[in-house]
């Protein structure tokens, strides 16, 4: 059969990449198509990965919908040249290409606020496959798995760290350190969306460096980082998840190196305009299990920055990341299966048809009664510190 396979961003590169290799080894005939957007084209060519571009972007806001006209023409003459059985992919453009060609489409996707791209995307989409936090009915084609998209890539049994990423950094085997990954918000679901100011930058990696050495990876190039106390993060890009499995902590504005480092073993702190009511399901989830924190207010992030990186919570990740994992996919294996029998997604281990018409997250608990902590608002974080301080909220305030 004859594969094609859409990767917008470095986040879909690292998701597809195993599926490309292991559908070429098995003699098929596989092609990706990509948008040269951040490392994207870096990490194609690091992992040897067949590809041809179909566009670009830029990492500054609207700069997507600029190109927007452009990248569809071209996706469909080279979809259509290709000709593809099966399109994976996320969002309209493989949907398109699914349009053009007449292949069976399967969208992975984990967004629920992008309303119109989802509405578009239906009507060319024959399987939508989420994971079991999404928070909206896609329809009688709707599949989930027990999972998150990130772990086609960073399952443990896909996974393999590094074991001299330390020496390419610079570390000493027992120096603290902590990553802080600011994003360029430049994608079409970051419009009017924001995370940290420039000063507030500045003062969030001088509060981290009295506590850990600090590595900034900015995406959009912006920080003067040289004029601070931080490091930049200067090797490739492909290296990026092997740093973040040996951190102490990631404080990050950004979203999916937020999920990457729970599933890694290592403390991480989200802080940008989505988190609130609303929230994406997975990280409500993640952060019910005690793995993430989803914070409003800098001033609690600095607060809860510095306990983590005090107390040494690196210890006691890897363990609660291990119990999360018992009952989730390795997504890669899902997506060999899906790709085998695409027309009859009902068939595959590992995924159940949605449906139902759910418009919430399919969480086992009330997500309004959530804590930054990782607890419910019954509980009292003290008792878990220790220390008897008063709880502080995502957004600041008192409890």
């Amino acid at each position: 059969m004859k594969y094609l396979f859409f990767t917008n961003t470095p986040a879909q590169a690292h998701q597809y990449r195993h599926a490309v290799k292991r559908l070429g080894e098995r003699g098929h005939d596989v092609l990706v198509l990509a948008r040269d957007y951040g490392c994207t084209k870096a990490l194609l060519e690091y992992h040897d990965l067949p590809y041809e571009l179909y566009g670009e972007c830029g990492t500054v806001k609207f700069s997507l919908v600029q190109e927007l006209p452009k990248h569809y023409y071209k996706l469909a003459r080279l979809a259509r040249r290709f000709d593809p059985d099966c399109v994976f992919g996320r969002g309209s453009y493989a949907a398109l290409a699914g349009a053009v060609t007449g292949a069976t489409v399967v969208l992975v996707d984990d967004s629920e606020g992008t309303h119109l791209d989802h509405a578009l995307s239906s009507l060319s989409t024959d399987v939508f496959l989420t994971p079991h936090t999404f928070g909206k009915d896609l329809g009688e084609n709707h599949y989930e798995f027990r999972g998150f998209k990130e772990l086609a890539y960073l399952h443990p049994e896909t996974y393999e760290p590094s074991t001299d990423i330390r020496d390419k950094l610079g570390v000493d085997e027992d120096e603290s350190y902590a990553i802080v990954r600011l994003n360029a918000f430049g994608s079409h679901h970051d419009v009017g969306q924001a995370g940290f100011t420039p000063e507030r930058r500045v003062e969030l990696v001088e509060a981290l460096s009295e506590h850990a050495t600090v590595f900034v990876s900015d995406e959009g190039g912006d920080m003067a980082i040289e004029q601070t106390a931080a490091r930049p993060f200067d090797l490739h890009p492909a290296l990026l998840h092997d740093a973040l499995a040996e951190a102490d902590l990631l404080v990050a504005d950004t979203q999916t190196m937020v999920t990457e480092a729970a599933l890694l073993g290592t403390p991480a702190i989200r802080s940008n305009s989505f988190v609130g009511d609303g929230d994406m399901g997975n990280f409500v989830d993640l952060e019910r299990h005690g793995l993430i924190y989803n914070l409003e207010a800098f001033d609690a992030v600095l607060e809860i920055a510095t306990e983590l990186l005090e107390m040494d919570a690196k210890a006691d990740w890897p363990e609660k990341r291990d119990e999360y994992l018992e009952d989730k996919v390795n997504l890669t294996d899902v997506l060999l299966d899906v790709a085998a029998t695409p027309t009859t997604p009902e068939r595959v281990e590992g995924i159940s048809a949605r449906g139902g018409g759910q418009t919430g997250p399919m969480l086992p608990f009330d997500p309004e009664k959530l804590r930054s902590d990782g607890g419910t608002r019954d509980d009292e974080r003290a008792n878990r510190r220790g220390d008897g301080r008063t709880n502080r909220r995502g957004d600041g305030g008192k409890r």
